[in-house]
């Protein structure tokens, strides 16, 4: 297979995997790369997928966000830490992560750590409180929030 017809073939994949599913510029390089395909024409493949609007960062990463809210349950700080690892710009992050409304985020994250509450084992109440604010860092929340709801539980 010569070098043109070795970019059409992962042009023509890039395209297929891009039209089924979201995914992100840096997913598309590293497939690019797998496939076997020199930088400078992945360079090329790559401005062709965001020219036709089959790649779109700032979609993935608005896709993203509410897949990990609604779905895993994952908080701001988790949702934003993976879409980093994944060489999204800052300000497409904060940017996605806007959409979550503030008052049902808080409610989701009382309602996560209560739910969990009814499965912790723990000797007293600080160890309770312990258990739960690692259990709700761990899902990405954040301290202020976790700190607020400790407070009110007995």
């Amino acid at each position: 297979m010569d070098e043109n017809d070795l970019f059409k073939t992962a042009l023509n994949r890039a395209m297929a995997l891009c039209a089924g599913r979201e995914y992100c510029s840096d997913d598309i390089r590293s497939k690019l790369g797998s496939w076997g395909i020199r930088s400078d024409d992945a360079g090329k493949i790559m401005e062709i997928l965001v020219k036709e609007k089959f790649l779109d960062d700032r979609r993935y990463a608005e896709a993203f966000v509410k897949d990990k809210y609604r779905q895993n349950k994952w908080g701001r700080l988790k949702i934003a830490s993976m879409l980093r690892m994944k060489n999204i710009p800052g300000d497409i992050i904060n940017l996605a992560l806007q959409a979550i409304d503030e008052d049902e985020y808080r409610q989701t994250v009382r309602e996560i750590v209560m739910s969990h509450r009814k499965s912790v084992k723990a000797k007293n109440n600080y160890d309770l409180k312990g258990k739960l604010m690692r259990f709700g860092l761990s899902k990405g929340f954040e301290s202020n929030l976790l700190y607020d709801l400790m407070n009110e539980i007995d």
